[in-house]
Parts: C-alpha cells; sequence; structure tokens
C-alpha cells in the first residue's frame, strides 16, 4: 500500500514544492504592502446646526447642511437664545460624505462613531451617570437633485462618560469636557451614494429627557469605511484562490477515494478543512457591489467562524495523530475534550455576533456597547477571547512538544535498520518535525491575528478611532490560511510510489506507525 506524498516524495521535489509556496507567501504579504491601500479610512464632520421653524415637527422632511435646498442654519447655541429658539427645534444635520464625493459600495460597510463637545457650566455641569436622548434619522439618495428617502429612525439611549482635567471654577467656565467615543451607527452595505444624518437632542424637564448632560456646543461624528482600492485586491485574491483550492481538494478526494480502504480520521478531517477553506474564498462579495444585501458583514463573520472552530480543531487532531503513543485515536470521540471547547466557544462567538450585528438589519443604531451591561460583557468577551486564544496555543506548544519526544524515543530503533530504510526515516522525521513547526508557526499568526481583530473592532471604545493595522498582514494571513491548506491537502494525498518491500506488505501511511 502506497504511503502519503510527504513520505514518498524526493528530497528535492519536496524543496521545489516548499520554496513555491514560500514564493506565494512573499507574494501575499507584499500583494498587501505594495498594491493595496490602507484597509479602513476615517473621515471626520462637524454637524451643521439646522432650524425646524415648523410647529410639530413635520415628519419625512429632511435638513440639508448645504446645498441648493440647505436648511436655516445657525451659528451656536447663543444665536439660538437671542432668536429665541427652543432646543427642541434643533436638528444637527451631517452629510456623508463630504461636499464632490461619493460613497461607493466598493467601500463595503459605514461605522459613525459620536463625539459631544461640552463646554463646562457652573449652573449646567454634567450629572453623575448622565445619559443623553438621541432622536436620529438616517436618509438616502443616489441623486444630489432627487428626494431622501429614509432608510432608518430611532430613538437611542448614550451614556455619557466625560471628565472635565481642571479645576470646576467661574474662571474655567467656556472649557470643553474630555468625552469618550460613543457608538452610533453600523451600516452592514454602502449601497447607496450619499446619507443624510438628521439628529434631534428632544429636551424635556418634566420626564427628566436629556437634563443634567452639560451645554453641548457641537456634535462631531467619524465614519469608518473600507477602502475601495483594499476591497479589489481583497476580491481579486479571493477570486484566484478558490479555484486553486477548489481544485486541489477535489484532486486530493479522488486520491483518497481510489484506495481500497477506507478514509482515515485524518484524511477525513483534511478534507473537511478544504472545504471550510473553499467556504471563506468563495467570493460572494462581488454581489454586494450590486446588491444591497445588508446582511453581508454578517455573513462574513458566520463564514470565518466557521473556518475558525475548523482550523483550531484539525490542529489538535493533526497533532493527536502524529503523536505516536499507543492509544488508538483513529476516531473523532477520542477528541472530543479538546474540540468540544472549541465548538462551544465558536458557538458564543455567533450569539454574540446576532446579539449586535443580527440586531443591526432592522435598527442600524443599536450598539450593545450602548449600555453598562453591554459594554462589560462585549470588554469581557474581548478580553476572554484573547486569553483563551493564548492558552489554547501554549496547549497546542504542548501537544507539538509532545511529538517531538515521541518522535525522539524512536530513533532508537533506527540503528538495527539497514542503511536506506535509516536514512529513509531519519528523512521522514526530518520532513515531520518541519512540518510541526511551520504548523506551529501559522497557528501563532492565525491566534495573533484573531486578537488583534477583535481589539481593533473594540479599540475606538476606548480612546482611538480604529488601530491601524496594514493591507500586508490582512493579504498575509489570509494567503498562508491558503496556503497552509493546500500544503497540507497535497502533502498527506495518497502517493502512487512505494517505498521498498515493507511498504508493499502493508506497513500504514502514516508516520506514527513505521518507527
Amino acid at each position: 500500500m502506497a504511503g502519503a506524498i510527504i513520505e514518498n516524495m524526493s528530497t528535492k521535489k519536496l524543496v521545489i514544492v516548499g520554496v513555491i509556496l514560500l514564493l506565494f507567501q512573499a507574494f501575499s504579504f507584499m500583494v498587501g504592502g505594495l498594491i493595496a491601500p490602507s484597509p479602513t479610512t476615517a473621515v471626520h464632520y462637524l454637524a451643521t446646526k439646522c432650524v425646524d421653524a415648523v410647529k410639530g415637527h413635520q415628519s419625512g422632511r429632511w435638513f440639508m447642511p448645504w446645498g441648493p435646498n440647505q436648511c436655516d442654519k445657525i451659528q451656536d447655541f447663543d444665536e439660538a437664545m437671542s432668536k429665541k429658539i427652543e432646543a427642541n427645534d434643533i436638528v444637527f444635520a451631517v452629510h456623508i460624505p463630504l461636499p464632490n464625493k461619493e460613497m461607493s459600495p466598493w467601500f463595503q460597510f459605514m461605522l459613525v462613531i459620536l463625539q459631544f463637545d461640552i463646554a463646562f457650566k457652573m449652573y449646567n455641569q454634567i450629572e453623575d451617570g448622565a445619559v443623553a436622548t438621541i432622536d436620529v434619522g438616517v436618509a438616502y439618495r443616489d441623486d444630489m437633485l432627487g428626494e431622501w428617502t429614509e432608510m432608518a429612525h430611532s430613538i437611542e439611549r448614550r451614556k455619557l462618560s466625560c471628565n472635565f482635567t481642571t479645576t470646576k471654577t467661574y474662571e474655567n467656565e467656556g472649557r470643553y469636557y474630555e468625552c469618550d467615543l460613543l457608538p452610533f451607527m453600523e451600516l452592514g452595505n454602502v449601497a447607496h451614494k450619499y446619507y443624510l444624518l438628521n439628529i434631534r437632542l428632544p429636551v424635556s424637564e418634566r420626564n427628566k429627557i436629556n437634563v443634567g448632560i452639560g451645554e453641548i456646543k457641537d456634535i462631531r461624528l467619524v465614519g469608518i469605511h473600507q477602502n475601495g482600492g483594499f476591497t479589489k485586491v481583497w476580491f481579486a485574491m479571493k477570486t484566484f484562490l478558490t479555484p486553486s483550492i477548489l481544485i486541489i481538494l477535489v484532486w486530493y478526494w479522488r486520491r483518497i477515494t481510489l484506495m481500497t480502504r477506507p478514509p482515515v480520521l485524518l484524511e477525513k478531517v483534511i478534507f473537511a478543512l478544504g472545504l471550510c477553506m473553499t467556504f471563506i474564498n468563495i467570493p460572494v462579495e462581488w454581489f454586494s457591489v450590486g446588491f444591497n444585501w445588508t446582511w453581508m458583514l454578517l455573513f462574513g463573520d458566520i463564514r470565518q467562524g466557521i473556518f475558525y472552530a475548523m482550523l483550531l480543531s484539525f490542529w489538535i487532531i493533526f497533532c493527536g495523530e502524529h503523536l505516536m503513543d499507543q492509544m488508538e485515536r483513529n476516531r473523532f470521540s477520542i477528541y472530543w475534550k479538546q474540540v468540544g471547547p472549541i465548538v462551544f466557544g465558536s458557538f458564543c462567538l455567533f450569539i454574540f455576533d446576532m446579539c449586535e450585528r443580527g440586531v443591526q438589519l432592522k435598527n442600524p443604531f443599536y450598539s450593545i456597547w450602548a449600555s453598562d451591561v453591554g459594554t462589560e460583557l462585549a470588554m469581557a468577551f474581548i478580553i476572554v477571547a484573547g486569553i483563551c486564544a493564548c492558552l489554547y496555543f501554549l496547549f497546542l506548544c504542548f501537544m507539538v512538544f509532545q511529538v517531538f519526544r515521541n518522535i525522539s524515543g524512536k530513533r532508537s530503533s533506527l540503528p538495527a535498520m539497514s542503511k536506506a530504510r535509516r536514512l529513509h526515516y531519519e528523512g521522514l522525521i526530518f520532513r515531520f518535525k518541519f512540518l510541526m513547526l511551520v504548523t506551529l508557526t501559522c497557528a501563532a499568526m492565525t491566534v495573533i491575528f484573531f486578537i488583534i481583530s477583535q481589539v481593533n473592532e473594540g479599540h475606538w471604545h476606548w480612546g482611538d478611532y480604529t488601530v491601524q493595522v496594514n493591507s500586508a498582514f490582512f493579504t498575509g494571513i489570509y494567503g498562508m490560511w491558503n496556503l497552509y491548506v493546500f500544503a497540507i491537502m497535497f502533502l498527506y494525498a495518497p502517493s502512487h510510489k512505494r517505498y521498498g518491500d515493507e511498504q508493499s506488505r502493508g506497513e500504514s501511511t502514516r508516520f506514527r506507525q513505521p518507527l
């Protein structure tokens, strides 16, 4: 019975394959570093104060901050007081994007963050636990002269977290509080050219609405979207890699089915890993350019979660099947203690994602970070996820160490072999050790990527807009996953070559058996 390609391929050919894969890996980093722009762009907006002079605040009316049909504006609240304009008649208007620019479906998503400019006044200070009630609506249009179409409307509450860094005296009146950024809106698709946000801060002393929130001077927004250039590079990579992995997947399973024995656990898991890699590769994002699919962001998270779960489970089984101990491991039930927590953690990731992005499909202004409980849960999730990822990597290192130790223990049987056979198995030992080190490196990069992705998603919540991660990191890690899966399917496919009479007498194709 023939062994796997990793056992029977000549060293020269393996080196050639390794060099080719290494060149593709370098190329995937270079694509992000030299061709693609930065993944995201942050654009700052200052809200324009419009006056709604119509009594009863006519619904369906939208206030434009500039252009031919711009609203009646005031410069500040002192002007409003002099003109006897009430706070309930002021609408903060923000047009996205800036003048003479257009949004594009290539931007993929839009995240909007809000920040209040609040001045200190002795008679109007921010109370502890102050909550701002925001009446907000968003509309869109694709023609500068067309009518606005409402996309969503909601009344949201955001807790203020502001500090006044100097002493609270009359001399320091007019200085601004330092306020944390607030989550405001997230769109999973940018299908239209122009967006308009109208924001009201309704005041009702009787109902304690927007009382004790200080003297708000301005509202600033930060719009974050994916760069169109990065999106095109990303789509091109997925389009190129999809057929590559699909072809090797079909080739691999065809070789498995041609064997007289049923496939072993490791071969099944490798095939499942190839399926998951193909699933995450399929460039369905191309359709988001032409269709208003607001669920694409959630769908992308689900695909990535499935791949993470499969990849982490594969590494556990892959190392376990090479331990070379006396236990019969060719059964999935042997690994339920290790794989079970991975599946449970992935399910928790899915629930967490549905609690935010699932709700945002109906209400883009919803955020799990808006409440104290939600913020604590989200922060705890990011911290626990990072700790679990590190613990997983340490456990994987321990399993690889056990594999190395057991392989070294089998060396005692090498001197009794013939020279040709001994050299053959010494080569196998080196090949499997090298593959284990590659696996460990891939796992380390994946864990780092996972932690950075989680921190990047929540980093602006505690003091900055975004963590600028170079495009080369994204394209490089994505290319690494594909090349690793490609290499595993290629190297562990059954070989048509036979080695010696021992192989023909039915010795196992797996390295842990021959020694």
